[in-house]
């Protein structure tokens, strides 16, 4: 009799109460802490070297005569190294939100995917193709307006920007090239988390001989970088966001992204569709640390585990 009342005070105790709600917080699949983390992780990869490799990969998506080392003398060229970070407000708000969104929208389906019994590389793709197309509301006016800050009028302002397309087309005038961001956005973080996850499986067994192993964070790192890399594949979507948004911004016929794709081959022939590919692996590799990696790393180091 002692020992079971024991027991029972043990399972009905203040540190198993914890548990118990830590686990119920684990079995909901989304975690609110991924609302802070989110925008936090989002920010800092765009305030660091996001920004710069977005301005240089968005001049050599529009401008595609130049080759990347004259698209980036180009960019020093109009502003010397603050130019790199030319439309930081509007990246800024979308980096917040946008990170917020899919940090939650994809731990979440991810978390629910693998407890399903789902394949750790399709749960990877089905939650990254989840998460990206719920960024993609708040990503069309903020990437119109990054857009057109880097291949419009320099002697525009982004306030002066948005009251000008606001006055002419109203909200919609923001969304110019929204079927192909959210072709890019479904396909990016469906290819960064999937290619990402199937690295990690690899590597669990290359390095540790052990599917159920714990990556060091070198490890994890390196997947990252690997995952990022693979994903660059879908950058005929990016050119042709990056052409439907600034022919928006400066006024032009409006084109639907198959069009546009046409128009670019036309022009620059298929390698016109991959302009820009060197900056965007860049991006691709630095955001993949930041929004695949670096979660995993923060929520184990917090405790917050899958």
């Amino acid at each position: 009799p002692r020992l079971e009342r024991e027991r029972r005070r043990e399972m009905t105790g203040p540190f198993n109460t914890t548990v118990a709600f830590a686990a119920m917080e684990r079995r909901k699949g989304g975690d609110w802490r991924d609302l802070v983390l989110g925008p936090t992780l989002q920010c800092l990869e765009a305030a660091s070297l996001g920004m710069p490799f977005e301005v240089w990969k968005t001049r050599m998506g529009r401008f595609r005569n130049e080759s990347t080392v004259t698209a980036f003398r180009n960019v020093y060229k109009e502003g010397g190294i603050k130019a790199f970070w030319k439309g930081t407000g509007p990246k800024m708000v979308e980096s917040a939100t946008k990170g917020a969104i899919l940090l939650y929208a994809k731990e979440g389906i991810l978390t629910y995917s693998l407890r399903s019994g789902l394949d750790p590389t399709l749960a990877g793709i089905v939650a990254g193709a989840g998460g990206g197309i719920c960024q993609v509301s708040v990503m069309g006016p903020c990437t119109f307006l990054v857009t057109g800050a880097v291949t419009g009028s320099s002697n525009e302002s982004t306030m002066q920007r948005v009251s000008r397309v606001y006055r002419a087309n109203g909200i919609s005038g923001f969304y110019p090239g929204g079927t192909a961001i959210a072709f890019r956005q479904a396909t990016n973080w469906a290819s960064r988390q999937g290619f990402t996850e199937a690295v990690r499986y690899r590597f669990k067994l290359l390095f540790h001989n052990d599917e159920n192993a714990k990556l060091t964070t070198r490890e994890n790192i390196l997947a990252g970088i690997v995952g990022g890399s693979l994903s660059c594949w879908n950058h005929p979507f990016e050119v042709a966001r990056i052409e439907a948004q600034a022919r928006a911004d400066q006024g032009q016929s409006k084109l639907n992204m198959i069009r546009v794709m046409q128009m670019v081959v036309k022009e620059n022939g298929v390698k016109g569709l991959f302009q820009g590919i060197v900056p965007r692996w860049g991006l691709g590799v630095w955001q993949t640390l930041f929004m695949v990696t670096g979660p995993k790393l923060v929520r184990d180091a917090l405790g917050m585990g899958e």
